[in-house]
């Protein structure tokens, strides 16, 4: 499976680490250093998947995320937080619309399965709607108790 990644966080080595691991998977991968630039570019990118760190500088992950779902263009893109979130900030990612998160610091093949889940999801070939979390403490992408 290839497919196009919106890798957006300001530190520019997790960038690059989240970089080289999906295209040693085959994905293409486009970078951005914080949400205003992924805003800027997501329309010409036309990413697949987007996964966003949450503290970053002029606009932060969770406010990305709800300026995503708010555009109709972008609705539909699968978005995961890979940050160190607390646990108010993976329920408000929930709730500005983010389908998974993982927490830093993380296993490469964990961040590489997970995308790949969401590249499924997003072209109907997977468990749709089956959002994921890292719950603070443990370790690995784990799906998020319905209700």
């Amino acid at each position: 499976m290839s497919g196009r990644v919106l890798v957006v966080d300001d530190n520019k080595v997790i960038r690059q680490l989240i970089r080289v691991n999906l295209e040693l998977e085959g994905f293409e991968v486009v970078t951005a250093a914080d949400g205003a630039e992924c805003l800027e570019i997501v329309h010409r990118v036309r990413p697949d998947v987007v996964t966003l760190d949450v503290v970053m500088p002029r606009l932060d992950g969770l406010r990305t995320a709800a300026r995503l779902r708010a555009d109709a263009r972008t609705r539909g893109i699968p978005i995961a937080i890979i940050s160190a979130c607390t646990q108010p900030e993976v329920d408000s990612g929930w709730s500005a619309g983010v389908d998974a998160f993982l927490a830093k610091p993380f296993e490469p093949t964990e961040m590489v399965r997970l995308v790949r889940r969401l590249m499924r999801c997003h072209g109907g070939e997977g468990e749709e709607g089956v959002p994921e979390a890292v719950v603070p403490g443990e370790a690995g992408p784990v799906v998020r108790p319905a209700g």
